[in-house]
């Protein structure tokens, strides 16, 4: 924790963007005034909150950055790191797949090695970002249940998401859009094979293993998310199971009940960047501008996450970028129980973010973590 300050600078409140200085002590806001001339110069930038990611894959992707070749934990974990902050992350919820598939046979050392590096960089301050761990809950996994109770009570965990990726259902509703999505290095025969094995794996193992899943994060305090929820059966059975998030809903009828039933909406930013999902399901803008959406994720390209917030704004009309920024900000945040952070407010954590717009793109000019400048 550090003391700073800020003037000359576009400071964007949970309402409005007010021109002034900041001033934080022992890592957190101490002073939001109209003038003054002490600190850094912003030069007119905007200084925005610390952006909030709760789900993540970015990780995995550096730990395992081809099939069959598994990167030093620590090592993928720093490159992770960099990257998150860089992209003005200063929250992040690291998502863990918990379940072992055909393409990693037995996932539990993985989960160990991954949790455990989080874990020991981040009590020895070697982290620019604050992490904490999403289990990602494979429900159709054999092994599901034996991973979530090794890793669920770590302190470092927070969030858990149930999931199924069964063809046929949720995200791939179109087994052709199943089969383009898993074609690569099986033959046909191959694909069909793995198709029926993935059904039965479903209907063997997902009822049950959800019900202990749901029961258990109750009793760890964790929060819960749902994944790919489809229907309105997919959203009542949330709502049943006390789910605080709704993750990357596929269609509008399943958004609008979710947020009917009192759900946080969170959508993918390289949705909202791109123009549509990449799997073919609703658009994140479309939700925006149906009143739908709260929350954004980085998903699989963090720098996407601000993009997106800078975007909006452009693409949907009265939309400002308070209310843009409070997706990847204080609605997060929110969601998560972390009431210290999220939002440029008196006695809120210093964690902020200084950005530049050039050629219609946010530029990152610098970032800190209560206090600290850590990019």
């Amino acid at each position: 924790m550090a003391d700073t300050a800020f003037h000359n600078a576009r400071i964007v409140l949970a309402e409005e963007v007010v021109e002034g200085s900041l001033s934080a002590v022992g890592g957190a806001i101490a002073a939001i005034d109209d003038g003054g001339q002490t600190g850094e110069d912003f030069e007119g930038d905007y200084l925005i909150p610390g952006l909030i990611e709760l789900h993540t894959d970015h990780l995995e992707s550096h730990y395992r950055p081809r099939t069959g070749v598994f990167w030093n934990p620590i090592a993928a974990l720093h490159a992770h790191d960099v990257q998150i902050a860089g992209s003005g992350i200063t929250t992040v919820f690291d998502s863990v797949r918990i379940g072992s598939d055909q393409d990693v046979p037995d996932m539990g050392p993985h989960v160990e090695k991954l949790t455990g590096a989080i874990a020991h960089a981040g009590e020895a301050g070697w982290l620019r970002a604050e992490h904490f761990v999403h289990l990602r809950c494979e429900l159709p996994s054999h092994d599901v249940i034996e991973q979530f109770e090794a890793f669920a009570a770590n302190k470092q965990t927070r969030l858990a998401s149930v999931m199924d990726h069964t063809p046929g259902q949720r995200q791939f509703r179109s087994i052709e859009d199943y089969k383009r999505f898993y074609r690569v290095g099986r033959t046909s025969e191959e694909l069909e094979q793995f198709i029926v094995d993935r059904q039965a794996e479903h209907e063997r193992y997902s009822a049950v293993h959800r019900e202990h899943i749901v029961r258990r994060a109750r009793e760890l305090g964790l929060a819960l998310a749902s994944h790919d929820d489809a229907t309105l059966a997919h959203v009542e059975q949330a709502v049943a199971d006390g789910v605080a998030i709704a993750e990357f809903p596929t269609t509008l009828e399943a958004a609008a009940a979710a947020h009917d039933g009192g759900l946080a909406i969170l959508m993918g930013a390289p949705n909202v960047v791109r123009g549509k999902s990449h799997s073919g399901n609703i658009s994140a803008t479309d939700l925006v501008r149906a009143g739908l959406l709260d929350i954004l994720s980085s998903d699989y390209v963090p720098f996407a996450l601000l993009q997106a917030a800078f975007v909006l704004p452009q693409r949907v009309e009265g939309f400002g970028l308070p209310e843009a920024l409070a997706m990847v900000t204080r609605n997060p945040a929110i969601a998560a129980g972390l009431s210290d952070r999220g939002e440029i407010a008196i006695g809120k954590r210093a964690d902020l973010v200084r950005v530049r717009v050039v050629s219609g793109l946010p530029v990152i000019r610098g970032v800190w973590r209560q206090g600290m400048r850590v990019s």
